[in-house]
């Protein structure tokens, strides 16, 4: 199940997307999670998959990748649903002793889980798309107006993106663990929730200590190799618009504009 998490992960492939400036990734990604919530219509919705989809066309990312990414966080997509079912209260069109299915919660229920999962569809094509260093350049050149209120925008940039590239990183790592505890004897899959949920704390320490081992190999490199943050720091490649960003541009100006008139007219 973890192998499936795509946010943090990188598809490396030569395609228009891929070759966007991130900076300009960064903002999109924002409007685009910006849209979701201005949506009050389901078909609206299929504007979003329609933009979704040309995204996902032309960066070349095999759709049923992305659509496996949805995977792991299956069940928070059903909580989410379930909670708004069954508690807006509205018109009752289904009822069941205590619990009662509204016109209303049956509608918002369908709104919040479409909506999440193109969030994550969404924010997870940035990262398939883009690499950590050319990620880590974005952020700090978006974050760079602000270090004249005193804003470590490099430092605070390298963290982002590194806690982004680690998620897929500790996913595989606590894989690893239950496969060798389950060779051990340990059951994970056994029981109701409750005790599914306390099979899991075993794998929380040596999560833990992985992790603290990871982070201390990973200073230790970067002290080998003298890095010393954004002080005096040289780049190999300085990014720059180009036309296809400017066609990005307008076309995602496009998408955003149709999404605010048609939430001021609905």
């Amino acid at each position: 199940m973890f192998k499936n998490i795509t946010i943090g992960q990188h598809y490396p492939v030569e395609s228009k997307i891929h070759n966007l400036d991130p900076r300009l990734k960064l903002v999109v990604t924002l409007l685009f999670i910006i849209s979701l919530f201005l949506i009050n219509q389901f078909p609206v919705y299929l504007l979003v998959v329609a933009f979704l989809g040309l995204i996902i066309k032309l960066s070349k990312v095999p759709v049923k990748m992305v659509i496996l990414g949805l995977r792991p966080i299956l069940i928070i997509i059903l909580v989410t649903f379930f909670i708004n079912l069954f508690m807006t209260t509205g018109e009752v069109i289904w009822q069941m002793g205590p619990l009662d299915i509204t016109r209303e919660g049956l509608r918002q229920a369908g709104f919040m889980a479409l909506r999440l999962m193109l969030l994550i569809m969404g924010t997870s094509m940035l990262t398939l798309t883009t690499s950590p260093i050319l990620l880590t350049d974005g952020i700090e050149s978006l974050l760079n107006p602000f270090k004249k209120i005193g804003l470590p925008a490099h430092e605070l940039a390298m963290m982002m993106t590194i806690a982004l590239r680690f998620i897929p990183t500790l996913m595989e790592e606590t894989e690893k663990i239950m496969k060798a505890q389950k060779a051990r004897g340990a059951d994970f899959e056994s029981g109701n929730l409750v005790r599914r949920a306390k099979s899991l704390v075993p794998l929380l320490v040596p999560l833990f200590v992985s992790s603290f081992r990871r982070a201390d190999d990973l200073a230790m490199a970067m002290e080998a190799r003298c890095y010393r943050g954004g002080e005096n720091r040289t780049r190999m490649r300085r990014l720059t618009i180009t036309g296809t960003d400017y066609v990005a541009m307008a076309i995602t100006a496009v998408y955003v504009a149709a999404i605010i008139v048609i939430r001021i007219i609905g």
